[in-house]
C-alpha cells in the first residue's frame, strides 16, 4: 500500500526535479493551509533539493531584478525609521525570492501544474470545513495535534463574528486562500466528462468552496468567484457565459453603487439579497465610520510618506507606526494597497521594480499562450491574476501561507514559459 501511495506520488515529477524533493513539495502543498510549520519543513527540502544540479541563478535575469530589489531593500534596512522591524520585514521577501528559483523545477511541466493545483483544493478542505465547523456549530479551539507541532485557532462564530474566517486569523485572509483556490477547483469540476463517482468530490468541494467565500462578507473574495470563472471556462464560452454574468451582475450594480436613481435602485434591491448589496455600499457603516478607517484616506497617508522618502523608503512596518500619528490615534498595519505598501517600506525603486517584474511574468505567460491555453494553465494563470488583484485593496501575502502559495503560482508563469512549448507560441 506504501509503494503504490509513494508511486502515485511520484507521478508526473517533471524530468530534472530531484524525487524526494517533488514529494516534499507536493506535500507541503497540501498541508499549507492547515500548518505553516509541517509545511514550511517540507518546502525547506523541497527548496534546497530544487537548487542542486542546475545553472547558476544569475544567469537568469529575472534573478538579476531581484538581487538589485534585495540590494535595495538592505540598504533602506540602515535608514530605516521602523529600526528593527525594517530587518524583520526583509523575511517576507529575500526567503521568497530564493525559492522563486529554487522552486520552478518542480513547475516545469504542465502535468506536474496540475498536479499542484489539485493539492492546493484538496488542501483547502480543513479551512472549508473548521470555517463552517466555527459559524454554523460553535467550534472553538485552539485544536492541537502532533504534541503541538499542528495547531488551529478557531474562534465561535467567525472572526470578526459572523465572518467565516476558518484556519485564518481573519475573514479576509481565508478569502484570498479561497480565491486562489476558486480557479482550480473550478478547473477539476470542468475537467473532461468522467464518472459522476469520480466527479462527485470535485462537485462537493466546489459547492463548499463557494459557500465558503460567501461566507467570509469578503468583497474580494466575491469579486474572485465571478473574474476567475469567464478566465477558466475560457474563450469558447464566453459568447454565453459573459451575457449571463452581466445579467446578474446588472442588479447588483443597481442596487449597490451611489447615485443610482431610486426609480431603478429600489427594484434591484428587492432581488438582490440585502446582505449583498449593503455590504457592497457599505451601507451598514453608513456615518458610524472616521475618514482614518477608509482605504482612500489610508493611500491618501501614504503617498504623502512615499513624497517624503521616495527612494529607500521608511522601512518595513514603519506605516503602522506612523499612520496614528497622522490620524489622531488611529491604527492600520498597512495601507491595504501592495504597490503602494512597498512603495512606503523600500521606496518608489523597489516597488516599480517589484510590481513591474510581476506584470511581465504575467504577460509574458499570457502571450505564450498560458491564458488561453489547455484548462488547468488557464486556471494558474487565473489564479495568479485572482490573487494579484487581491492585493490592490487588500495585502493578504503578510500571512506566509498566501506568500508562499503566491510565490509557488508565480513560478509556474516562469516555469510555463521558459517551457518549450510557450517559446514556440512566443
Amino acid at each position: 500500500m506504501r509503494q503504490q501511495w509513494l508511486r502515485r506520488l511520484d507521478a508526473t515529477r517533471p524530468e530534472g526535479a530531484s524525487p524526494l524533493g517533488w514529494r516534499c513539495f507536493q506535500l507541503g502543498l497540501l498541508l499549507l493551509a492547515s500548518s505553516a510549520l509541517l509545511a514550511g519543513v517540507l518546502l525547506l527540502v523541497a527548496l534546497i533539493l530544487g537548487c542542486r544540479q542546475r545553472l547558476p541563478w544569475w544567469r537568469d535575469r529575472v534573478n538579476q531584478v531581484l538581487l538589485l530589489v534585495s540590494v535595495l531593500m538592505v540598504l533602506g534596512c540602515f535608514t530605516a525609521s521602523s529600526g528593527w522591524l525594517a530587518w524583520v520585514g526583509l523575511g517576507n521577501w529575500l526567503p521568497f525570492f530564493w525559492a522563486f528559483w529554487g522552486y520552478q523545477p518542480y513547475l516545469a511541466s504542465a502535468p506536474a501544474r496540475r498536479r499542484v493545483a489539485l493539492w492546493l483544493v484538496v488542501g483547502s478542505v480543513p479551512v472549508i470545513v473548521t470555517g463552517l465547523g466555527q459559524l454554523f456549530l460553535g467550534w472553538s479551539g485552539p485544536f492541537q495535534i502532533l504534541g503541538g507541532a499542528v495547531i488551529w485557532h478557531l474562534k465561535a462564530g467567525g472572526n470578526p463574528s459572523g465572518r467565516l474566517a476558518g484556519l485564518f486569523d481573519y475573514a479576509n485572509i481565508a478569502g484570498a486562500w479561497l480565491a486562489l483556490a476558486w480557479p482550480f477547483a473550478l478547473a477539476a469540476l470542468l475537467q473532461r466528462p468522467q464518472p459522476w463517482r469520480k466527479r462527485l468530490p470535485a462537485l462537493l468541494i466546489s459547492v463548499g468552496l463557494v459557500a465558503a467565500m460567501a461566507l467570509t462578507d469578503s468583497r474580494n473574495a466575491w469579486g474572485a468567484l465571478v473574474l476567475a470563472l469567464p478566465l477558466v471556462a475560457g474563450p469558447a464560452r464566453w459568447i454565453w457565459l459573459l451575457p449571463l454574468l452581466l445579467l446578474l451582475l446588472i442588479p447588483v450594480g443597481l442596487a449597490s453603487l451611489p447615485g443610482v436613481p431610486l426609480a431603478l435602485q429600489q427594484p434591484a434591491r428587492v432581488l438582490v439579497p440585502v446582505e449583498v448589496w449593503e455590504r457592497l455600499s457599505d451601507l451598514e457603516f453608513a456615518g458610524r465610520r472616521p475618514l482614518a478607517i477608509t482605504r482612500v484616506n489610508q493611500w491618501g497617508v501614504a503617498l504623502h510618506l512615499v513624497a517624503e522618502r521616495p527612494w529607500l523608503g521608511w522601512g518595513a512596518a514603519a506605516f503602522s507606526v506612523i499612520y496614528p500619528l497622522r490620524t489622531a490615534g488611529i491604527w492600520h498595519g498597512h495601507p491595504h494597497n501592495l504597490p503602494i505598501d512597498l512603495a512606503v517600506s523600500h521606496g518608489v525603486p523597489v516597488a516599480v521594480l517589484l510590481v513591474g517584474l510581476v506584470l511581465a511574468l504575467q504577460i509574458q505567460a499570457a502571450r505564450r499562450g498560458m491564458a488561453s491555453g489547455a484548462l488547468f494553465e488557464r486556471a494558474w494563470w487565473a489564479a495568479f491574476l485572482v490573487l494579484m488583484a487581491l492585493h490592490a485593496t487588500d495585502i493578504p501575502l503578510y500571512d506566509s501561507r498566501i506568500n508562499i502559495a503566491g510565490w509557488v503560482l508565480l513560478c509556474g508563469l516562469r516555469a510555463y514559459s521558459l517551457s518549450p512549448e510557450s517559446r514556440q507560441r512566443g
